[in-house]
């Protein structure tokens, strides 16, 4: 029999880790390169991932260099940035693309910190989700041989404080970023 409380710990650090992954791509208004991590591009007959085609660098916090290791391709890789809704505009330049990175107006700010906001949440309710999953095999050891109701007690009591930490940690990193966002 797997242990329910270790699976809740690896189930809800996989959570994390996808919120984390998924608030990446909110810019804060510096240039980085997760900003361009949701861009796709047709190259070689199929859809391919940014980074697996260019470096990508930052030389400021305004500015993007995309650097294709093959150069035949630096037309898709602009069209495939242009239309990714990022509100970005590659500039070809030689056999680079240069991409200013503009600073961010206070509305746009908010719209970032709801979107933040929209996506911790969807990480608690993935937290809770994991929790009630786990409660539920919890009690069904309930009249196995072996199992005490104080077992049972126990291990409910521990998975409070599994939750809250992990609750907790949703908290920290969304405070985090949304200062990060709110930053000018």
């Amino acid at each position: 029999m797997s242990d329910p409380l270790s699976n809740f710990k690896t189930k809800s650090q996989k959570a994390f880790e996808h919120v984390q992954q998924d608030i990446r791509s909110l810019r804060t208004g510096r240039a980085s390169a997760e900003l361009l991590d949701p861009v796709k591009v047709e190259a070689y007959g199929s859809q391919m991932k940014l980074v697996e085609l260019a470096s990508i660098t930052a030389p400021d916090p305004t500015l993007l260099v995309v650097s294709p290791w093959d150069k035949s391709i630096l037309g898709a890789i602009e069209k495939a940035i242009a239309s990714a809704g990022l509100n970005l505009n590659p500039v070809v330049d030689g056999q680079i693309l240069r991409i200013s990175v503009p600073p961010l107006t206070q509305e746009r700010r908010q719209e970032m910190v709801k979107l933040l906001h929209q996506k911790i949440e969807a990480g608690r309710v993935t937290v809770r989700t994991i929790r009630t999953e786990t409660k539920q095999e919890i009690e069904d050891t309930k009249g196995e041989a072996g199992v005490s109701e104080d077992d049972i007690d126990a291990q409910l009591e521990e998975l409070d404080k599994l939750v809250k930490h992990a609750l907790t940690n949703l908290d920290e990193l969304e405070s985090q970023k949304e200062v990060e966002l709110m930053r000018v």
